[in-house]
């Protein structure tokens, strides 16, 4: 990874300190369980070789808390969970992985277009961004050892959020995550990893304040 994109994200955890620190009473906040599924993904096992968009699809579940400053710009906690993520997948029927699941944890930016207002029944795109935790736990079965790691990741991605109401709605969203490790040189900086997936996602917002 290039000295101006990881500069990029370190301004991305400096952005949200600073939501997080000043959130005006008038604000929005935007609880969303969700479930989903993701897909595309690639990843390699060193020696065990490269899976290039052979995992099946898996369903996904979690939840965001949003807060949005007139619904234009805001911040946004994500939690998801991927059960079986690297379970048997077609034509890799040799491998056999034991228990494994991936969990995301991130924090991320938000800029959306409340069309309609922020009342009553509306309409808010979005794009959203940022970076967290990335953890993968793969129990290798008979096969290889244990695979379980805790990392840097980053996920990009956008939606839409429909409300029927004052305080509920539904929310579609289509995010891509990618793993980031250190790079080669031993600086600070960090490059991206083999390993990535997407993720679709259907949910119900609840909204509060405004």
């Amino acid at each position: 990874m290039t000295s101006s994109m990881a500069n990029g994200l370190r301004a991305v955890v400096i952005a949200l300190g600073l939501f997080g620190a000043a959130t005006p009473a008038s604000a929005d906040w935007l609880l969303t369980p969700y479930v989903g599924v993701t897909f595309g993904g690639n990843a390699n096992f060193g020696d065990v070789g490269d899976f290039e968009d052979n995992f099946e699809k898996r369903v996904t579940f979690g939840g965001s808390a949003a807060w949005m400053g007139a619904g234009i710009i805001g911040f946004e906690a994500d939690l998801g969970v991927t059960p079986n993520f690297f379970g048997d997948t077609a034509g890799q029927g040799n491998f056999d992985f034991g228990d494994n699941n991936v969990t995301t944890l991130m924090g991320n930016l938000i800029v959306g277009a409340p069309i309609g207002g922020t009342t009553g029944k509306s309409f808010r795109p979005y794009g959203s961004g940022g970076i967290g935790l990335l953890r993968t736990n793969v129990d290798g079965g008979s096969l290889f050892d244990d695979l379980s790691t805790n990392e840097l990741g980053l996920n990009i991605g956008g939606g839409a959020h429909f409300f029927f109401s004052d305080n509920v709605g539904l929310r579609g969203d289509v995010r891509y995550f990618r793993g980031l490790q250190k790079g080669d040189d031993g600086g600070d900086d960090f490059d991206l990893e083999d390993f990535d997936f997407w993720r679709g996602t259907i949910g119900v917002t609840f909204r509060f304040g405004g």
